[in-house]
């Protein structure tokens, strides 16, 4: 609990995550939402994206210690991985969300050996489409996917169905509940809105409508 405590007062202090429920976002997927999270904020505050670094590697070595491989899902968790990747001394790729329109055509970008064993980070967990795509391109290479360690996780039911069904392992480093209950403590939204934003995450693709 530690640990989710001080992220989620990371990413309020820095704006990475706002919270309105007053003046709803709109994402891109046309979802209204009382909350936005742009976790590449982060990289510059040089504290918080050393804690950050240093959560995404304490669980790469305690869970997966036989990694060999760091990759990044484009384009939020490209440089967070770079930066796991630098600290462990260990090789970096990066899954793009579709193959470039020109030269080689990569959809991953590095150098990969079949077999490698990777772990790959990811800033935020939303509905899960777009990580565990990144998986399956890993996968298509011929690398073994250890895991996926995320800084953020809006805890979704569809998501942890699909991580399930895609024998993938997640770690999150935070969590929307806890970032809630920090959020209040803080002041950082009043407690009248704590029931909003609760509502919200049972049915985000038909709130506010």
């Amino acid at each position: 609990m530690i640990l989710q405590n001080q992220i989620a007062e990371y990413l309020l202090q820095s704006k990475a995550i706002k919270l309105d429920a007053a003046n709803p976002f709109t994402w891109a997927s046309g979802w209204r939402s009382p909350i936005y999270c742009d976790n590449r904020i982060t990289l510059s505050y040089p504290e918080i994206r050393s804690f950050i670094r240093d959560q995404f590697i304490g669980i790469i070595r305690n869970k997966y210690p036989q990694c060999n491989l760091i990759a990044g899902v484009a384009t939020g968790a490209i440089a967070q991985a770079a930066l796991v990747a630098d600290k462990m001394e260990l090789p970096f790729v990066y899954v793009r969300p579709e193959p470039k329109k020109h030269g080689r055509e990569n959809l991953i970008e590095g150098e990969i050996t079949k077999g490698q064993k990777v772990v790959v980070i990811e800033d935020l967990i939303s509905t899960g489409g777009s990580s565990l795509k990144a998986v399956e391109a890993l996968r298509s290479s011929g690398v073994e996917v250890l895991g996926m360690a995320a800084i953020f996780s809006y805890g979704f039911e569809v998501a942890e169905k699909s991580f399930l069904e895609s024998e993938c392992a997640l770690d999150t480093l935070g969590n929307y509940n806890d970032m809630l209950e920090i959020a209040v403590k803080m002041n950082y939204i009043e407690e009248k809105y704590l029931n909003i934003l609760k509502i919200w995450r049972e049915s985000p693709s038909t709130w506010g409508k």
